[in-house]
């Protein structure tokens, strides 16, 4: 019974509670019992409100009893991510400068979730201020890939991955600047999704108008990430650059038949990006299935001259603005690759934004042009399989070499330079056992588009059905 709750759907828990064939006590605990027997091997959840959590599920049954309204998320467990500030638990960002710290108060995608009926479970493990893709820290430590312990789970939500994959918990919030959401759903064979900047809005943040980060949802299903969406997406007044379109704009049903879309194909973005061939070699057949549900698929690809640039220059402004009195008053407590980017941030100046900027205009109206062409890129999430956990990055890629952490997550980060809704989507394994994604990028808000096409990807291939040995009840110690 614990195994069959722990990878229901959110959909279908949700369901089941509000029809009161499963109260949510019995859901979170079966939920915790799972973070018990799994979490040890994973580092995943890395702090634990457990006691809290029943009292909550416990308060939620009864409401339920007494004819309360429940909200579309009533009753389900979810563990933060370990940047976003939840009330009266202790957030650390992976940094032994808030290894203490407990807010007062919820930032804005957990005040939605809340509201929506979520119980809070704890917090899922970062790298330091969710800088890199490699999910580490000195406060916590390693989170290892379900699949293969000896491996990296990705990042920076890459707490929230491993656990979605041994059914810690259903459902998951995470952030996204330059792969965050979209690499650890990879390496993990989850699902990930990077919104359109504004679509769910962000508060507190140091800069209202910036666009490069974002938050959004993972979960195991696409239907599940739309249902979460369906939560955090919609307007609010202390965003600036919140989209209008109300969260209730997800929550239908997201078939649509996908014949006669017109796909375009980019295993290496052009020849910019290398891209390991057993990467390759699980996609090649991957984008295949597009053609048998009767998809017109052509290689192409956008021109993203420029991107680079306005990624790293953007990337380190947000950097500075973030964290430079933190840096100058304790250094010693910054890893040195999280300490060079916001010094590099410091240098800039008003030409560098400049040209920043206006080089970001013009990407985005060549993507624009490139989507009235294509209803959807079809490109790799990762350069990689997921890699050794003993290591930062991987110092190569097809032979070529990464001169810092940030080279070899280009696939996602030049995209996010971009603007455009990006999905991650299991797309198979490596011979060695290893996820790999898909990722599926649209126009300019088209997120639902984006959300149906991952679907029937997902309907057609079901690799997201297959389970790390580690979370199934007969793996042995």
């Amino acid at each position: 019974m614990s195994e069959e709750i722990c990878f229901a759907s959110a959909r279908d828990l949700a369901r089941r509670i509000r029809a009161r064939e499963l109260s949510a006590r019995e859901v979170v605990q079966a939920h915790l019992d799972q973070i018990e027997r799994t979490d040890p091997q994973v580092n995943a959840i890395v702090t634990l409100v457990a006691e809290r959590a029943l009292e909550q599920a416990r308060d939620a049954d009864e409401r339920l009893v007494a004819g309360e309204r429940p909200g579309p998320l009533h009753g389900l467990p979810v563990a933060h991510k370990d940047t976003h500030a939840t009330e009266g638990v202790r957030t650390t960002s992976g940094s032994p400068i808030f290894a203490d710290h407990v807010p007062d108060q919820d930032e804005l995608i957990i005040e939605r979730m809340r509201a929506a009926g979520v119980i809070t479970l704890g917090k899922t493990n970062v790298p330091e201020f969710a800088a890199g893709s490699h999910t580490f820290n000195p406060v916590f430590g390693l989170t290892r890939n379900p699949y293969d312990l000896s491996r990296s789970a990705g990042g920076s939500s890459g707490g929230a991955a491993a656990a979605l994959a041994c059914g810690m918990h259903p459902l998951a919030d995470g952030s996204d600047m330059g792969g965050s959401l979209r690499n650890p759903a990879s390496f993990c064979n989850v699902v990930g999704f990077r919104p359109s900047p504004g679509r769910v809005p962000s508060w507190p943040v140091p800069a209202g108008w910036a666009t490069m980060g974002v938050q959004g949802p993972m979960a195991r299903e696409v239907a599940d990430v739309a249902l979460l969406l369906s939560v955090l997406a919609g307007p609010d007044p202390r965003s600036p650059i919140a989209l209008e379109t109300p969260g209730s704009a997800f929550a239908g049903p997201l078939h649509r038949e996908p014949g006669g879309l017109r796909l375009a194909w980019s295993p290496d973005l052009g020849g910019t990006v290398p891209v390991d061939p057993a990467v390759t070699g699980v996609l090649e057949p991957a984008v295949r299935v597009f053609g048998e549900l009767g998809c017109a698929v052509e290689e192409a690809c956008p021109d993203l001259a420029g991107a680079d640039e306005v990624f790293r220059t953007l990337r380190a402004w947000h950097w500075d603005i973030a964290l430079r009195p933190l840096l100058d008053e304790r250094r010693g407590d910054f890893k040195p690759s999280l300490a060079e980017n916001i010094d590099a941030g410091r240098t800039l100046t008003g030409a560098d934004l400049g040209r920043a900027e206006t080089l970001h205009t013009a990407l985005f109206h060549r993507v624009r042009e490139f989507f009235e062409r294509y209803d959807a890129l079809l490109l790799p999430v990762s350069q990689v399989p997921p890699f050794d956990a003993g290591i930062e990055y991987p110092e190569q890629v097809a032979g070529r070499p990464m001169p810092d952490y940030l080279e070899w997550m280009r696939s996602c980060f030049l995209i996010s330079a971009t603007g455009c809704p990006a999905l991650s989507v299991p797309a198979g394994f490596t011979r060695d056992g290893l996820p790999v994604g898909l990722q599926i990028v649209g126009p300019h808000h088209a997120d639902l588009a984006v959300l149906r096409i991952g679907y029937a990807f997902e309907q057609a291939t079901r690799h997201a059905t297959r389970r790390p040995p580690l979370a199934l009840r007969d793996y042995g110690p």
